[in-house]
């Protein structure tokens, strides 16, 4: 699954393919479960004893609390991943498959590309992938939150 082709925005590294790419989310997918997990057992507790409702009783379904829930679990993702980004180019999901995000020269992306890239990402995830599919036909690989973002990603070479 590696690539031989060079992005023209980065010469001589090879840029990083669909498969690679969604393994890393599969990876990430984990960790950001678990801060899911935290933030919904702490809505349902407030829920539960601020609320004062019955303890068996769950957040009803498209009330306003629920998709605050919704929200908040997208920024925690969002967190996690401009978080990482920012700091050292790499989510946890994107270490073992050698992924880092880059952009043009050497300075780090800023924020406002981490969550434009973040929020086109989620966009495309919610339309079946779509944007990440659109790397298969780029012709520099790159992906909806790449080219919107100015970011994209590259895979190391084994050390």
């Amino acid at each position: 699954m590696t690539s031989t082709d060079n992005a023209s925005t980065s010469p001589g590294r090879p840029a990083a393919l669909v498969g690679w790419r969604l393994l890393a989310l599969f990876y990430d997918f984990w960790p950001v479960l678990a801060l899911w997990m935290v933030a919904s057992t702490a809505f349902t507790l407030g829920y539960t004893f601020l609320g004062g409702h019955d303890p068996h009783q769950n957040i009803p379904p498209f009330s306003p609390l629920w998709w605050l829930l919704w929200l908040v679990c997208w920024a925690i993702a969002g967190v996690y991943a401009t978080a990482s980004w920012r700091r050292g180019g790499q989510t946890l999901g994107m270490r073992p498959w050698r992924l880092r995000l880059a952009t043009s020269g050497e300075a780090r992306p800023s924020w406002s590309q981490l969550w434009m890239r973040y929020a086109v990402g989620t966009l495309s995830l919610l339309l079946g992938g779509l944007g990440f599919w659109w790397a298969w036909f780029d012709r520099e690989r790159l992906t909806w939150h790449d080219r919107l973002s100015g970011t994209w990603l590259m895979r190391s070479t084994k050390r």
